[in-house]
């Protein structure tokens, strides 16, 4: 990719994202660019429901996000903002990241999250100058975390960061290679361990395959559409969409084809121009059928 190409692809992906202007290499830029890809560019998981899942490389995902496509979940849309976060002029790293929902998983080693860290920016209540960026959540932070211990409020959400699992046994202060997370309450996820265990792009590539295409995976039981705007975390997940803030939970079920559609583009701003009538339907009917079952079964 020449220079001027990278240019296009970068002015483009900002044009999405709603900036006219590229962002400064600044806490303040960082803030801007981050609460706008949480807000403008969903989370989702409807190319792996739809069984043709898009490529997991950032430069792929930049280029999705450039042209008006969806990016999908955790491991494309931080590996595509990783690429533009880079070409701004940002230092990033990256990190492994283990989401647990239950206690028993919590000590697991599984990668299922990239985690990324912006460095260099030091502030008063942050000197070490570590932050944590991420657009792959679903639901999460609108705009980056202190890497400093403690509990840290983002638009009246309380989102905690804890030592890493060895620096809290030893005494030694949360830094920016291991880290705990405690999740917003009422989140599915229930929090995140951070560490430098293997977050290759071959490791990343392989867990990519796992989630995207195996039988088991989470991510191929029901679709999935999230964003962030200010204190609201919007989502659909199945037939029910919701609207989450720290002090309000509007829930409903969306009864009609035409409803659930219009609510996955015009509130979830899901594009699907490449989604044709026959994968449409077919994913309407298993929606359906998931959602009748999971009534029936009390709504567990």
């Amino acid at each position: 990719m020449t220079g001027s190409d990278l240019d296009a692809y970068l002015e483009a992906y900002l044009a999405r994202l709603g900036l006219t202007d590229r962002p400064p290499t600044t806490l303040a830029g960082l803030r801007e660019v981050h609460r706008a890809h949480v807000a403008r560019i969903p989370y989702d998981n409807l190319s792996t429901m739809l069984g043709r899942p898009d490529p997991v490389e950032p430069p792929a995902g930049a280029a999705r996000a450039a042209n008006g496509g969806r990016v999908g979940y955790c491991f494309q849309q931080n590996g595509a903002f990783e690429w533009l976060l880079t070409q701004l002029g940002f230092s990033v790293s990256r990190r492994h990241g283990h989401v647990w929902f239950r206690p028993d998983e919590k000590l697991g080693t599984a990668l299922n999250h990239l985690v990324l860290v912006v460095s260099g920016l030091p502030a008063a209540d942050n000197p070490g100058g570590h932050w944590w960026v991420d657009a792959g959540l679903g639901e999460g932070f609108a705009e980056p975390l202190p890497l400093v211990r403690g509990d840290h409020v983002v638009e009246g959400w309380s989102f905690g960061i804890g030592a890493g699992y060895g620096a809290q046994a030893a005494g030694r202060p949360t830094g920016p290679a291991a880290w705990t997370y405690r999740h917003l309450p009422g989140g599915v996820l229930r929090g995140i361990v951070v560490t430098s265990r293997d977050h290759s792009a071959a490791a990343i590539a392989d867990s990519h395959r796992a989630l995207s295409a195996g039988d088991d995976s989470p991510f191929r039981r029901v679709v999935v559409a999230q964003r962030i705007v200010g204190p609201e975390q919007l989502t659909i997940r199945g037939l029910v969409h919701q609207v989450l803030t720290p002090t309000t939970r509007d829930q409903r079920d969306l009864t009609s084809y035409d409803e659930w559609r219009a609510a996955l583009v015009d509130d979830l701003l899901l594009p699907v121009d490449d989604v044709t009538d026959d994968e449409w339907s077919s994913l309407w009917d298993r929606t359906l059928t998931a959602h009748r079952a999971w009534d029936e079964a009390g709504r567990p």
